[in-house]
């Protein structure tokens, strides 16, 4: 098996390939677009803006490739939110493989933006990421904008209840950071590797 990380710019791709290491996946950071066809697996991590990762995908031609991907992919944080058709963040257009658009977390008394820290999910489908996870297991999130709560497979909430992760055919996507998310993080990333 090869795991492909695209290098979208982000800063978490480091962690994120050290998190497949130990569970002994092969990975390779790459914008090349035949390795990640050929991939087993696919990961589209990030930390940052969309317009700026998007930017950065369209300069490599892998709107299209990403598109295109038939083999399981796995949407990391920014990953997620890039799946959607667009984003308020930088009003830009994503890759439209969901349907909807990312919109900024509210402003809510009491609570800082961005969004920093461990929160719970809320299973709404059965899916094979929660294979082996007992629901009240805590993840890591690092966001000040969200996927519509309504798209989601699970939800959590900062404010607001927001997409925590979505599901469409082979693309599967986390809005917290498993490879930070201590041993509940390892599971997820395991169960799609063995997805």
């Amino acid at each position: 098996m090869t795991v492909a990380v695209i290098n979208s710019g982000g800063a978490n791709l480091g962690s994120v390939v050290q998190a497949l290491h130990r569970l002994g996946a092969d990975s390779v950071l790459t914008a090349d677009p035949e390795v990640i066809r050929s991939a087993t697996r696919v990961i589209l991590p990030g930390v940052g803006a969309a317009a700026a990762a998007m930017a950065a995908l369209r300069e490599h031609g892998l709107v299209e490739v990403i598109g295109g991907l038939d083999q399981p992919v796995l949407g990391i944080c920014l990953g997620l939110q890039l799946l959607f058709d667009g984003s308020d963040e930088g009003d830009v257009d994503c890759l439209g493989i969901l349907p909807g658009r990312v919109t900024r977390l509210p402003e809510t008394p009491g609570l800082r933006l961005p969004h920093m820290g461990w929160n719970q999910l809320q299973w709404k489908l059965d899916d094979p990421l929660a294979a082996g996870l007992e629901g009240s297991e805590w993840f890591y999130f690092v966001h000040s904008y969200a996927a519509p709560a309504d798209a989601a497979v699970a939800t959590s909430e900062h404010g607001a209840r927001f997409a925590a992760i979505v599901r469409h055919e082979n693309f599967a996507a986390c809005q917290f950071h498993p490879e930070k998310s201590a041993a509940a993080g390892a599971r997820l990333l395991k169960n799609f590797l063995e997805s």
